[in-house]
């Protein structure tokens, strides 16, 4: 049995990135459960000075260990101004900066959204370099990025059957990478 833990690259209540992390946990292939994990939106930017002065946050404590109690990452993220967004990026730092580094050998997942056909690839792309810094072990193919999102999402959900499916074969696939890793 897998443990992903999902990551919400936006803060967003309403974002489309968290309708799809939403609809990728209902998704989860049998011998996978997909949850969310604790929001890292109260973290303070990452300063050495804090870190020096007073150690790691309690909440970033809390987000380090859930991180290394789950089996697998699935981040659903959108593309702000090219890349990661700040708050996300600013989580990775923090957890980067402990002597044994919680993201080291963990099999990491990519999903985002995108209002038109590209967003969300160039942060695919920026994150997978980040997470590679971290000795993450990056899930390939099938990448999932559903573009054209306005006519995809409706009430709340993603409704579009294609991405469904390619969500299903991605979580599918990732179940098996995840196997891999920790045999």
């Amino acid at each position: 049995m897998a443990n992903v833990m999902a990551i919400c690259g936006s803060l967003r209540k309403g974002s489309l990135n968290r309708m799809l992390m939403n609809a990728s946990i209902a998704a989860a292939p049998a011998g996978m459960t997909i949850k969310e994990g604790p929001s890292y939106a109260d973290f303070p930017i990452y300063n050495f000075d804090i870190q020096n002065s007073s150690g790691f946050p309690a909440q970033v404590d809390a987000y380090a260990d859930a991180v290394r109690k789950a089996d697998g990452l699935l981040i659903v993220s959108p593309e702000y101004n090219w890349t990661i967004p700040a708050g996300l990026k600013n989580m990775i730092d923090w957890l980067s900066r402990y002597k044994e580094v919680p993201f080291k050998d963990k099999p990491v997942a990519i999903q985002s959204v995108a209002g038109g056909l590209l967003g969300g690839s160039r942060m695919q792309y920026h994150l997978r370099m980040v997470l590679q810094s971290v000795d993450c072990q990056l899930f390939g193919k099938p990448e999932v990025i559903v573009n054209m999102a306005a006519s995809k999402f409706a009430d709340g959900a993603l409704k579009d059957q294609g991405a469904i499916d390619l969500i299903k074969q991605q979580l599918a696939a990732f179940g098996k990478f995840i196997d891999r890793v920790k045999a």
